[in-house]
């Protein structure tokens, strides 16, 4: 389902994404032995350079699957996937790897996504390290303050260890830690949902100004159309692998055509305006 714009708008273009996985059989279920089904089923879609691209489903519906296969942590089966233009599923060792500074992540979990061991300053600088080698200790100490500072965390944050924070300070040193690089997509999965309400929206506040600020593009993973109408330029609602529609998110939100969209917006009080 191509999104029609001017040419070279898309950053990210997927088509006809794929992933299956051997079905687990209880003890008795000889008949389901070997069965495969998929996770990602035929999914096609592309993300503008600039916009919030969300996708929404609940638990178990693939998005997390589809999200890491975004950017290689999970392999295709089958399909196709563009990243800036180039053919991402093609490049291999060096090439693979000075594409992957263009892309980061941002977790569900932020004190399971942070190694326990290491200082704060030592996770945010870790990408730096990997991929700008040549730089000094006092360069990447020099972005790492400025970055940290930048989602809201002092200088004394660098000395310390991620168990000493909060839910809501570790999410922004993750954030920290995927924007050092300067990326051009930022795949975002479930980034408040372990949050409380009001944290998560300080959060998504942070995000669209960091998006301003430096230009970036995010794909964003939810359950949540409360959350996801706070942020998302476009939406796609995904049910058991598969897109049921993709659209405007005033549209979806507003004016859904699927039934199951329709279903999942019954099951809200009411939508931020």
């Amino acid at each position: 389902m191509p999104h029609e714009t001017m040419a070279g708008a898309n950053l990210l273009e997927a088509a006809h994404l794929t992933k299956r996985y051997q079905r687990s059989a209880g003890m008795f279920a000889v008949q389901d032995r070997g069965a495969r089904f998929a996770a990602v089923d035929d999914v096609s879609f592309d993300v503008v350079r600039g916009e919030t691209f969300a996708i929404v489903g609940e638990s178990g519906c693939g998005k997390t699957t589809l999200a890491r296969m975004l950017l290689r942590l999970i392999e295709a089966d089958s399909g196709e996937l563009r990243f800036d233009g180039r053919d991402l599923l093609a490049l291999r060792g060096e090439e693979l790897r000075g594409q992957r500074r263009q892309m980061q992540m941002i977790f569900q979990d932020p004190f399971a996504s942070l190694n326990p061991r290491m200082r704060v300053g030592g996770i945010v600088e870790e990408p730096l390290a990997i991929h700008d080698p040549g730089l000094s200790a006092a360069e990447k100490r020099e972005r790492m303050t400025a970055m940290l500072r930048r989602v809201g965390l002092d200088g004394e944050a660098a000395r310390r260890y991620p168990h000493e924070f909060s839910g809501g300070q570790r999410q922004r040193i993750g954030i920290a830690r995927a924007l050092i690089l300067q990326p051009k997509l930022i795949v975002a999965d479930e980034p408040v949902s372990a949050l409380d309400v009001s944290i998560g929206a300080q959060i998504l506040l942070l995000l669209r100004e960091l998006q301003q600020e430096f230009g970036l593009t995010y794909v964003f993973i939810s359950h949540s159309l409360p959350v996801v109408a706070q942020i998302a330029t476009r939406i796609a609602v995904m049910r058991a692998g598969k897109f049921l529609e993709i659209g405007p998110a005033e549209e979806i939100l507003h004016r859904p055509s699927d039934t199951y969209t329709r279903e999942l917006l019954a099951a809200v009080p009411a939508l931020p305006a």
